[in-house]
C-alpha cells in the first residue's frame, strides 16, 4: 500500500485521510489518494508567477525542444510504467497506447512547433491591414501567450496519454498547468510525472500535479486562465456554470463522451473487403481497452438488407476473443477500470436493454476471478427501436455497442446525427460517390470522419485513435472543443489581438519587416553574417533591360515555349496581354540576378519562395529593378546558420510591380560567434 502524492509549489505533497484505489483486475487496494492540505490558490499562484513567466521567456521553437527531449525521455524510461498499467486493466497493446502514444503526442508537438511556428514568441496571424491611402496606418493580428494557468482534468481510461496530450499544446503556447487526473488510474499518472519532474526537463512550476480532490481551485481561476476536461457530457456542463468560470468569462475546452458511430455503406456487401474491414474494425473498438475510450464504437449503423450478415460476422469475431489477465500476453481484453466503473456499464446495459435485445454477452475469463477483478464479457445488441432515445443517447463505456439497421444514405445520416454531436464516425465504402455523401451528410455533427476503403485498410490508423495533428473534439454533446488538431489547439491557450500602427511600430511589434517600414542600406545584405543582420536591412538594385533574345533564349533553355512568349499575334489576341510577355520564371531569374552576391559569403543557400505573384506581364524594353529587404530572422540553435525571410518587390520602370514574394535563405552565423542574435 502506498500513498499517491500530489506535486505542488515544487514540492511532493502527501495528503491525509486518503481513499482507497483498488487493482483492477485483483480487486486488492494498492494505493490511497487524498489532496487534503493543498493550499489550492498558492499552486495557482505558483504558476502563474514561477512556471508561467519562464515559459514566456523561451520562444515556440525553444518549447519544441524541450518537449522533444521530454518525449525522448519518456520512451527511454517504461518499464515501470508499463508494469503498474495493468493494475488499471490495460493489456500490453494498451498500455502502449496509453504511454508510448502520449510520448509520441510531445515528439509531434515538437514538430509542429518547428516546422509550423515561428522561433519567436508572437505569432502573426495573416498579413497586415492597410487602413489608410497612403499606407502610413496599418493593422495586424497576433497571437500570444497568456500569463494565466491552464487547469486540466483528465479522465481515468488514458492516465498517462490523457494527460500529454493536453500538455503538449499548452506547453508549446507558453502556458504553466496543473494536472487533476482521475482517481481511480491516477497512480500511473503520478508515476509519470515523478519521472518527468526528476528528469528537470520542464521548467519548475511549469507543471504541478493534483492527486485527489480538486478541492476549490476552480474559485481561483481568472479571465487569463482556461480550464480543459476530459470526461462525462454531465460533468462538463457542471463545470461550465461554475461561477469563477461563468464571471470571469475562463476559457473551457470539453471533451465529452458520445455515441460514435461506425456506418457500413450499401456497397459493403458481404464479401467485400470493406465489409471485412467493417466487422474488425467496430470488434477492435469494442474490445481496446475494454471499450473505455471516449472515441469508441458505440453504434454500428448497418443497411437492413445486411444486418443479419454483420451480426453473425460479429458474433465470430467476439467469440474468439480471449478475455483475462491484462499482463498475459495471450490475453486480448483485460479489465474495466474498477468494480464501480463495471456496475455503471452494466446499469446502461439494461438501459439500453429497453430497445435493444442483447445478441452476445459471454466469455471465458482466463486465470482472473471475474467477481474480485473488473471483467464485463464484450456485450453485443440488436437495436429493437432503432430511433429510441436510449440507443442514442445512453452510452455504456465499455465493451459494448449496438447494431442499428438503415434504409437507404439518408437515413443513416439522420440515425447517425441522432448521437447529438460525436467525436468521430466511420464510414466503410468501396464507393467513392456513397462515401463523399455520407461523410458530407455527417459532417457537421461529428469532429472527425474517418472514411475506410480497401486503399487505405492497412494503413489507416483506426476509428478510436486521435491524431495530434487532427481535431480531436466534436460538437453538441462531445464537447464542443478542439482538445488536438496541430496549431489549433496551440491557439487555445494563447490570444489574437489587433495591432494598429504605423509600419515601423507594426514592425517594431510583430519583428517582422511591414511593407512601408523604414528599410536601412548598410551594404549589401547578403554580406552579413546573421548576426549582422538587421529586420529591414535592404538594397535596390541597378536596373535590366528585358529584350526579346532573353525571351527567346529562355524559352530555348527551358523548353517553354508557351504561345504568349513567342507568338505576337497570338499574345495580342489574348484578353491579358498586349504582345510578347517575358516567362514569369524569366522575371525571377533576372531579379536573382541583380540582387545576389556572386562570392563565397554567409548566405549558404536559397531554399524556395513562399506567395509568389506576378502582378503586372513584364514585355520587351521593359526595365527591372529589385527591392530587397530583410523580413524576418529565425536561428537554427546549434546548427551555424539561422534562416532569412526577405521581400522581394520586382518593378518595371513606372513603378508597376511586376512580381512580388517572399525569398527564403539560409545565412551563417559568424565562425565561432555568438548564435544567440
Amino acid at each position: 500500500m502506498r500513498a499517491v502524492e500530489s506535486y505542488i509549489e515544487g514540492r511532493w505533497h502527501h495528503g491525509a485521510d486518503g481513499i482507497m484505489v483498488n487493482h483492477a483486475v485483483t480487486g486488492e487496494s494498492i494505493a490511497t489518494i487524498s489532496s487534503a492540505g493543498i493550499d489550492f490558490a498558492a499552486a495557482v499562484e505558483y504558476a502563474r508567477t514561477v512556471g508561467g513567466p519562464q515559459l514566456r521567456e523561451l520562444t515556440f521553437h525553444d518549447r519544441a525542444g524541450i518537449l522533444r527531449a521530454l518525449g525522448k525521455h519518456i520512451l527511454a524510461d517504461t518499464a515501470a510504467l508499463y508494469d503498474l498499467s495493468t493494475a488499471t486493466g490495460a493489456t500490453r497493446s494498451d498500455s502502449w497506447i496509453d504511454i508510448e502514444g502520449g510520448a509520441g503526442v510531445l515528439m509531434a508537438y515538437s514538430g509542429v512547433g518547428r516546422r509550423e511556428m515561428p522561433n519567436a514568441k508572437v505569432i502573426i496571424d495573416g498579413e497586415p491591414v492597410l487602413l489608410s491611402r497612403d499606407g502610413s496606418f496599418l493593422g495586424a493580428h497576433i497571437i500570444s501567450p497568456r500569463p494565466g494557468v491552464a487547469v486540466h482534468i483528465n479522465a481515468f481510461n488514458f492516465p498517462c496519454w490523457g494527460m500529454l496530450e493536453k500538455l503538449a499544446p499548452t506547453f508549446l503556447a507558453g502556458m504553466a498547468m496543473i494536472v487533476k487526473p482521475a482517481s481511480q488510474t491516477s497512480y500511473l499518472t503520478e508515476l509519470m510525472v515523478r519521472s518527468i519532474i526528476e528528469s528537470g526537463i520542464l521548467p519548475e512550476g511549469s507543471l504541478q500535479l493534483i492527486s485527489g480532490n480538486a478541492g476549490d481551485l476552480l474559485d481561483h481561476l481568472g479571465p487569463q486562465d482556461t480550464v480543459a476536461f476530459t470526461g462525462s457530457a454531465d460533468t462538463a456542463r457542471r463545470l461550465r456554470i461554475h461561477p469563477a468560470i461563468i464571471d470571469n468569462s475562463v476559457r473551457f475546452n470539453a471533451e465529452a463522451d458520445s455515441l460514435n458511430a461506425a456506418i457500413l455503406g450499401e456497397s459493403a456487401t458481404p464479401g467485400t473487403p470493406e465489409f471485412e474491414l467493417f466487422v474488425a474494425e467496430v470488434v477492435k473498438e469494442m474490445t481496446t481497452k475494454a471499450g473505455q475510450k471516449c472515441t469508441a464504437i458505440r453504434r454500428v449503423l448497418v443497411p437492413s438488407g445486411v444486418a443479419a450478415d454483420v451480426e453473425e460476422a460479429m458474433v465470430a469475431r467476439l467469440t474468439a476473443v480471449r478475455v483475462g489477465d491484462p499482463a498475459d500476453a495471450e490475453t486480448d481484453m483485460g479489465a474495466l477500470a474498477s468494480l464501480d466503473q463495471r456496475e455503471e456499464v452494466r446499469q446502461s446495459v439494461d438501459a439500453l436493454c429497453g430497445a435493444a435485445k442483447v445478441v452476445f454477452d459471454s466469455c471465458d475469463f482466463h486465470d482472473v476471478d471475474e467477481d474480485r477483478g473488473a471483467f464485463l464479457a464484450p456485450t453485443l445488441l440488436r437495436a429493437t427501436d432503432r430511433r429510441a432515445a436510449a440507443v442514442h443517447a445512453v452510452e455504456a463505456f465499455g465493451p459494448v455497442a449496438t447494431i442499428v439497421h438503415y434504409e437507404g444514405t439518408a437515413d443513416a445520416i439522420d440515425l447517425a446525427a441522432l448521437g447529438k454531436g460525436s467525436l468521430v464516425a466511420s464510414v466503410f465504402s468501396p464507393d467513392d460517390g456513397e462515401a463523399a455523401e455520407l461523410a458530407l451528410g455527417i459532417a457537421a455533427h461529428h469532429g472527425r470522419v474517418h472514411v475506410v476503403d480497401e486503399a487505405c485498410g492497412s494503413s489507416s490508423t483506426g476509428h478510436g485513435s486521435p491524431l495530434p495533428q487532427l481535431v480531436h473534439g466534436g460538437p453538441g454533446r462531445a464537447g464542443g472543443g478542439e482538445e488536438l488538431g496541430g496549431v489549433r489547439s496551440v491557439h487555445h491557450y494563447m490570444q489574437r489581438t489587433a495591432i494598429q500602427g504605423s509600419p515601423d511600430k507594426i514592425t517594431a511589434i510583430t519583428g517582422t519587416w511591414t511593407k512601408g517600414s523604414r528599410r536601412t542600406d548598410n551594404g549589401h545584405p547578403f554580406t552579413l553574417h546573421f548576426e549582422e543582420l538587421q529586420i529591414g536591412d535592404a538594397i535596390t538594385t541597378d536596373s535590366r533591360t528585358v529584350t526579346i533574345e532573353d525571351i527567346e533564349a529562355f524559352a530555348d533553355l527551358t523548353g517553354d515555349y508557351f504561345y504568349a512568349h513567342m507568338d505576337e499575334e497570338a499574345a495580342k489576341a489574348s484578353p491579358i496581354f498586349n504582345g510578347r510577355v517575358a516567362h514569369g520564371y524569366f522575371v525571377l531569374s533576372a531579379a536573382a540576378g541583380l540582387f545576389v552576391w556572386a562570392p563565397p559569403g554567409p548566405v549558404l543557400a536559397n531554399y524556395g519562395l513562399d506567395n509568389l505573384r506576378f502582378a503586372t506581364p513584364t514585355y520587351p524594353g521593359d526595365d527591372l529593378t529589385v527591392h530587397l529587404t530583410a523580413k524576418e530572422k529565425s536561428l537554427r540553435a546549434g546548427a551555424g546558420y539561422g534562416e532569412v525571410r526577405w521581400d522581394a518587390q520586382v518593378v518595371n520602370q513606372n513603378g508597376e510591380t511586376a512580381a512580388t514574394y517572399d525569398l527564403l535563405t539560409m545565412v551563417a552565423c559568424r565562425p565561432n560567434g555568438d548564435e544567440s542574435a
